[in-house]
């Protein structure tokens, strides 16, 4: 069975008239390459913050979808965090409904108090990291910006 995916930067079109597939070889390559970024950056993290003493664990089924589930579940005696991933070379943007997901899933799933539960968005900027804690103030009181970005320039406000 072939597949005929539409891609308008690196389409043919005379091979979508011919009923020929307009994807080639070299396309399947490039977005194999751009989801392999996404899961290296989650990987590394996780190893990271086992090493730091942290229990944690990629969550496979993150993706783009209406759950409330984050990239990386981590917890560290009776703290508990919700980390959304993003691997740059110079800058990250993490939209509002991936953050908003990260609360729910800290709201809706897991237990305790909010000052044991934690929004954290990582950037993983070439060899550097960056992370900052989203607060719970802002999403409670329907606050949280468009996006939250972070440059390679930034300083975080979490650590591990």
């Amino acid at each position: 069975m072939e597949y005929f995916l539409y891609f308008p930067r690196y389409s043919n079109y005379a091979g979508l008239a011919e009923g020929k597939p307009v994807v080639k070889e070299i396309d399947r390559i490039k977005l194999r390459r751009w989801r392999k970024r996404g899961f290296y950056s989650e990987t590394v993290l996780v190893k990271h913050l086992q090493k730091n003493g942290y229990n944690a664990v990629r969550i496979p089924v993150s993706n783009p979808s209406l759950s409330p589930l984050p990239d990386i579940m981590a917890r560290k005696g009776a703290h508990s965090y919700a980390f959304e991933v993003k691997n740059a070379s110079y800058y990250a943007y993490f939209p509002k409904k991936q953050i908003d997901k990260l609360f729910r899933f800290l709201n809706e799933l897991m237990p305790g108090d909010t000052e044991h539960k934690h929004a954290v968005v990582a950037a993983h900027l070439g060899k550097k990291w960056l992370f900052k804690e989203i607060s719970w103030d802002d999403w409670e009181k329907d606050k949280l910006p468009d996006k939250v970005r972070i440059l390679k320039r930034d300083r975080g406000n979490f650590t591990l």
